[in-house]
């Protein structure tokens, strides 16, 4: 059986058919749930079919992974180490392949697919070092032949449930992680990217494979809210793990919190970039481009808020028109273009509603604002002059859509940053250090991403990543957001023969 289209037959390297099993369960591929067609965002035509998981095939692939569970947690971690070292080798060879996949099946352009894959090996390089590195503490003890330490020790299973937006770098971002600190992984894909998430797995599957370990460590569903909302209620899974929507995310949170697990969200941003008086123009017209245009506008990191001061405002604007007229729409996978199309027909629905209550409160269109009419999911980048105190600017439209607004202080940028509901990133444009340090400081940026001179998006995977209010408060990939993997124990031991008791209390 054959691709429909020959463009498509490079799927074939990265284990893929035009029909293919949706569950990776003990080893086995199987899907017993109802049939779905990914679809190329491009022209909306089909790519391939999956058979997505039943609540049967979740329930077998669950009750695998807890055995397969307790053999991990006892690996060394330095070992579960090499195993992640392995999985990141073997997506080396498939990096122009799956990034290829990524970009047709997701619809971000080339560039962007294969860097969402290399950020998924930059994850498995930095979680090889971890590995060696999940120190706990020796702390003094007040009581004389006492010692009192902290032990790190797996959770067991993490359950990760990711978006369209980051197929694959989201799974990196915990699966690496959760691995070198013993736990298995119980992955859910999004609905509409399917073959990102079997052709993942089986590279990671792989792995396992070659190295005579249980196939369940890593366990995958293709599936709709069914399966999230089994990962959620399961009480055989400690931590869920979820990206997407500030709605979605608070359902998650309060079902997963019912059970007394654990959540870890990454939901919802609507990012600021602010311009002062002082910022070196044409780098902040740059970065604007790539924050508010990059993956046709649906990062969770992507620009929504751009802050002008009053000195700058025209001159700031007027370039950016300019540059926003020279953007190339088109075929993702073709060289040159900058715009790739929205998801989905509904993305595409939600930006035309979305323009018309922009115009209702007051918005000006001054570049873009149109669908464009062709089979795929494409719109127009868009530049929108409205008021800060505009409803609409409240809420995040998934969407290359970016308003524009004019402030006199520092103070004023500042509220203005921090008086939506989201807070995930934000970036300011100033040579000044009592601005850069007022910034970053106390009375600065809400977010938990505050950048200077560079935009909103494109995070390291080096710092932990992650936002406050709406956007959940998680944090994943580097600096200590391992520890979110993992169960603390503090450890008193006492190694002499006397019982004598903190606080100087004398009990009998």
């Amino acid at each position: 059986m054959s691709f429909a289209k020959r463009e498509y037959e490079f799927l074939k390297e990265i284990g893929l058919g035009p029909r293919n099993s949706g569950c990776y369960v003990n080893g086995v591929w199987q899907g017993n749930g109802p049939v779905v067609t990914s679809v190329n965002p491009a022209d909306n035509q089909p790519i391939a079919e999956v058979a997505e998981a039943s609540i049967q095939d979740y329930e077998e692939g669950m009750q695998a992974c807890a055995n397969a569970t307790k053999i991990w947690m006892q690996i060394p971690s330095p070992k579960r180490g090499e195993i992640v070292r392995q999985i990141g080798d073997a997506l080396r060879t498939k990096l122009h392949h799956l990034g290829r996949l990524v970009s047709l099946e997701m619809g971000k352009i080339l560039a962007e697919g294969i860097g969402e894959v290399q950020e998924i090996i930059d994850m498995c390089d930095f979680a090889v070092g971890l590995s060696r590195q999940l120190n706990g503490s020796v702390i003094p003890s007040e009581r004389p032949n006492h010692t009192m330490l902290e032990m790190w020790n797996p959770l067991g299973i993490v359950g990760v449930i990711t978006a369209f937006n980051f197929p694959c770098a989201v799974l990196g971002w915990n699966a690496c992680i959760a691995l070198v600190c013993g736990n298995s992984v119980v992955w859910k894909g999004a609905p509409t990217t399917p073959l990102i998430t079997v052709a993942m797995t089986k590279i990671i599957a792989g792995v396992l494979e070659k190295n005579n370990l249980p196939a369940a460590i890593f366990t995958a569903f293709c599936g709709g809210a069914e399966i999230g909302e089994a990962i959620a209620k399961d009480t055989r899974i400690p931590l869920v793990s979820f990206t997407g929507s500030s709605k979605v995310g608070l359902m998650v949170q309060q079902t997963v919190n019912q059970r007394y697990g654990k959540c870890l969200l990454e939901l919802s941003g609507n990012n600021a970039i602010i311009v002062m008086d002082d910022a070196d123009i044409e780098l902040a017209v740059r970065s604007v481009l790539f924050a508010a245009v990059g993956t046709a506008g649906q990062r969770c990191t992507t620009c929504r808020r751009l802050l002008l001061h009053e000195s700058v405002y025209q001159k700031v604007l007027d370039r950016l028109c300019d540059v926003y007229k020279q953007v190339k729409v088109g075929n993702p996978l073709e060289k040159g273009t900058l715009l790739g199309p929205l998801h989905t027909r509904l993305s595409r629905e939600s930006f035309a509603k979305g323009i018309e209550i922009i115009k209702s409160q007051g918005g000006k269109i001054l570049v873009g604002g149109n669908v464009i009419e062709s089979e795929g999911n494409f719109v127009q980048p868009t530049i929108v002059e409205i008021s800060a105190s505009a409803g609409v600017v409240k809420e995040e439209l998934f969407a290359p859509v970016l308003y524009v607004m004019k402030f006199q202080t520092l103070k004023e940028a500042i509220e203005i940053n921090n008086s939506v509901p989201q807070g995930l990133s934000s970036s300011i444009f100033t040579r000044r250090p009592e601005i850069i340090f007022k910034w970053i400081g106390p009375q600065g940026s809400d977010c938990g991403i505050v950048n200077v001179n560079i935009p909103t998006n494109g995070a390291e995977i080096g710092g932990a990543f992650g936002g406050e209010k709406a956007t959940g408060g998680g944090r994943e990939a580097g600096s200590d957001s391992w520890k979110q993997y993992m169960r603390r124990s503090t450890c008193t031991i006492n190694y002499g023969n006397e019982l004598p008791l903190a606080q100087g209390i004398n009990f009998g």
